[in-house]
């Protein structure tokens, strides 16, 4: 998730305020489909079932809502996105209360427990590490190798003047809405046995999202990686060493610390305003 919102604010510099609730809606997605039609075996079918439909569905709330701010006249974009992606969070959170009620619903494990070496380990944890970091893999691939990673390369650089090599960035936008919105669904199919399924599960992954995205820096694909593991040491040893019931917090101070001794992240790069 946190790639998806650094892949939609690199190329339209729009943050997507409701991404955890994309998150959300992958997750239940994923839950209907292993229950009713896959079963627990073809989960990764249902992550990449769930990926599309979120894609779809980005897609489309970006060509009804975030597209008019690029070509009508409205000035201040960001504050538009902002109010724009806040009540449509908003909306889908109730939307989803509405239609499965506010119960908490459990998907069936991926994989039973395991163990690597000594260590013990989840296995629907072990499942999504490795179907995050295939897709992860996949995602920068796609960015680095095709023609349409490097167009979307162009349109994150210099909009204006990649149009002028015949890419029609309008729909670029869009289709950058729903491939990083289809991360975050992606991440909500994999992790819904672990934080369960219901109305407000998109929650905590959108916190450590935006914890992730402010430490390895505005734009650095690389970054995101390192983040994530770091963040996630720091929570796990600060669990371990100091009190679990304090695990949120630790991300913050973290998040602090690195700040204050870089402002623009681990691989941010500062901006000079002309």
């Amino acid at each position: 998730m946190s790639m998806g919102i650094n892949f939609i604010y690199g190329i339209m510099k729009v943050i997507n305020w409701s991404m955890g609730e994309f998150f959300m809606i992958g997750a239940f997605v994923q839950y209907i489909l292993l229950t009713s039609f896959l079963g627990a075996t073809y989960w990764y079918v249902g992550v990449v079932i769930s990926a599309l439909i979120v894609f779809f569905l980005g897609a489309l709330v970006q060509r009804l809502l975030i597209k008019p701010m690029f070509v009508g006249i409205i000035e201040a974009k960001m504050e538009y996105a902002t109010i724009v992606t806040i009540a449509m969070a908003i909306f889908l959170r109730n939307l989803a209360v509405l239609i499965g009620g506010p119960y908490i619903y459990t998907p069936p494990d991926y994989a039973g427990p395991t163990q690597i070496l000594t260590l013990p380990i989840s296995g629907n944890r072990l499942v999504a590490l490795i179907g995050a970091l295939f897709l992860l893999a996949l995602f920068y691939y796609f960015i680095k190798k095709s023609w349409t990673g490097k167009a979307f390369q162009g349109v994150a650089q210099n909009r204006s003047g990649v149009q002028t090599a015949g890419v029609n960035v309008l729909k670029y936008d869009m289709l950058a809405f729903g491939i990083g919105t289809a991360l975050a669904g992606a991440g909500g199919a994999l992790l819904a046995p672990i934080f369960l399924v219901h109305p407000m599960c998109g929650l905590v992954p959108t916190v450590r999202g935006f914890e992730i995205i402010v430490i390895a820096g505005l734009g650095s694909i690389p970054g995101i990686l390192v983040a994530g593991l770091t963040l996630g040491i720091a929570e796990s040893l600060g669990s371990a060493f100091i009190n679990p019931s304090f695990v949120d917090i630790y991300g913050f101070i973290l998040l602090v610390i690195i700040l204050s001794i870089k402002p623009y992240g681990l691989f941010g790069k500062a901006e000079r305003e002309v």
